[in-house]
Formats: structure tokens, sequence, C-alpha cells
């Protein structure tokens, strides 16, 4: 990884770059803003909960510097913010494995699995940011010791609309159903790891309803998701704690 991200100090000095937080030349996240977003994950509970979800962690509120690094590297191909937007990933799910650990014990191996777009959507971006977030993710994980792989297990129906734009009940009747595990991917979960968890992984949780449609999938044939992890949450989800 260290020279992952010499080549992006290199690109973002031969190209040059602005904060996408506070717009200062130099570095796409300046000091300052990176800083800011170096909090402690915690549990985001949507409002309503959806029934039936996992424990959802969250790695920090969706909201300024964070928002707009997560938009940069979605939609403006800033792939110099994937591992600070990864690291916050990596720790909303080493959250959830921390409430699985029993007496301090590893909470065993673990699949990340990203939530998947639309196949339209990759196209026309050009990349796939969440994939590509939760690549980065696992590495990061294993480097902490966890025994962790990505697994894109993920794939959506046909007739899936754009998810912008559409309240809490809107999002829940568009995504009913909209998602299923294909055996390939089942299988080389299975040769890797038989009795794995899942993390459901996402860039931002918002009502909880894409989350949970990718839970119902993978339960679906038969895995356990022990939990959900995203980079960022809306506002109304992130509750700033005392200390912050």
């Amino acid at each position: 990884m260290g020279v992952v991200r010499l080549l992006d100090d290199l690109a973002d000095l031969v190209v040059g770059s602005t904060c996408v937080g506070c717009e200062a030349p130099g570095r796409l996240l300046c000091r300052t803003c990176r800083g800011a977003l170096e909090v402690a994950p915690r549990l985001t509970w949507p409002t309503p909960v959806p029934a039936g979800l996992a424990p959802p962690w969250s790695g920090g509120e969706y909201a300024g510097a964070l928002r707009a690094a997560v938009i940069g590297h979605k939609e403006h191909h800033l792939f110099g913010l994937r591992d600070p937007l990864a690291a916050l990933l990596a720790g909303a799910v080493e959250a959830v494995l921390a409430e699985l650990a029993d007496g301090g014990a590893p909470a065993g191996p673990v699949a990340v699995v990203p939530v998947p777009s639309r196949p339209s959507t990759v196209r026309a971006r050009g990349h796939d940011a969440t994939y590509s977030l939760v690549r980065r993710t696992a590495l990061l994980l294993r480097a902490d010791g966890h025994d962790a792989a990505a697994h894109r297990l993920l794939r959506t129906r046909g007739g899936l609309a754009d998810q912008a734009g559409l309240d809490a009940v809107g999002r829940f009747d568009n995504l009913a159903g909209s998602l299923h595990c294909p055996g390939p991917g089942l299988r080389r979960l299975r040769a890797w790891r038989p009795a794995a968890r899942i993390v459901v992984c996402d860039d931002v949780l918002t009502t909880g309803a894409t989350a949970r449609e990718s839970q119902r999938a993978l339960e679906a044939v038969g895995l356990e998701v022990v939990g959900v992890a995203t980079v960022a949450a809306t506002r109304r989800r992130w509750v700033p704690r005392a200390r912050d």
C-alpha cells in the first residue's frame, strides 16, 4: 500500500489539486480535513429501523469533507481519496467484529461484501467505486491481523431504478427483491472459508433499505450476515457523542 500511496502523492504533485474539504491548494485532503475524519466509528440505526437489520456501523457523518470525499471518489475519479475512505470503512468493519469477539478472541474469517451498483451506473462512472473501496478495506483488515477478503456476491436484477430522490418507502419498494447471489460467487466463498461471517459494506447509510435488501439476498442462500459497515451515515443517523 505504500507504493500505491506514493503514486497517489506523485499524481497530486504533477497534476495539481485542491482539498475537497476546504479547497486549500495541495493534497486532495489537507491535513486538517483528514484529521477531522479520524473519529471513532459508531452504531447508526436508521429511523425507522428496517425489520431485522443487522447492526449498522459507520465511520463518519456524511457531511462536510467526508461527503465531498465520497462524492469525489465515486463521481470524479479522485482515486487518491480511496485510502482514507477505506480506512473509515475498515474501522466500521472492525467495530462489527469487536461486537462478536468472545473474551478478546478473534471473530474468525470475515467476508466483506460490497453493495452492488447497477451495471449502467458503473459504466457511466467508468469504475465500480464501492467495490474498489471494499477491496482496499479487505487489504487494510488483513494488515491489521484479520482473516478477511472481499467477495462480490451480490448482483442487481433488472428494473432497479435510481435511488436518488426517493423517500424511505420508495427506496424499500424499489429495492424489494432487487438483489440476488449467483452461484459462482458462492462457490468461491465456500472454497475460501465455508464458515466465513458476512459484513455488508457500502459508502453511505441513509434509510437502511439497500443494506436490508443486501442482507435478505445473502441470508436467502444461507449466509450469516453479522453486520453492516459504511464509510458514512447521513446526519440524522449520526448522533454525536458527548466527548466529540
